[in-house]
């Protein structure tokens, strides 16, 4: 198959995925609970895709204290906590991963 026939195929199909969503939450009331579980979705969806990453470090599993990418982590938290801004908190964590990965190697 054609791979921009493939690209263009699976953009209308994710298109329309989020397109049925929308038009079906505006003809169907959902429930308080339900709408209130929703506004954790983005934070889980991020932290399954970011928390392997501290971790895994040339292909293994990494928890010692010599893991650079941890304590980048635990940076990055600490000031998005403190500041509520993302590019502080982007900053922060890739320039301490920077300087940890040249100190520690």
């Amino acid at each position: 198959m054609n791979p921009w026939l493939t690209i263009a195929l699976a953009g209308l199909l994710t298109y329309g995925i989020r397109l049925s969503f929308i038009l079906l939450l505006e003809r169907v009331a959902m429930p308080v609970w339900f709408q209130r579980a929703l506004r954790f979705v983005p934070a889980a969806v991020l932290s399954a895709i970011i928390v392997p990453g501290l971790f895994d470090r040339a292909g293994t599993m990494d928890f010692s204290a010599r893991n650079p990418q941890i304590w980048a982590g635990v940076l990055a938290i600490a000031v998005a906590w403190r500041t509520r801004n993302v590019l502080a908190t982007i900053a922060a964590g890739i320039a301490a991963l920077l300087v940890l990965q040249f100190l520690l190697g």
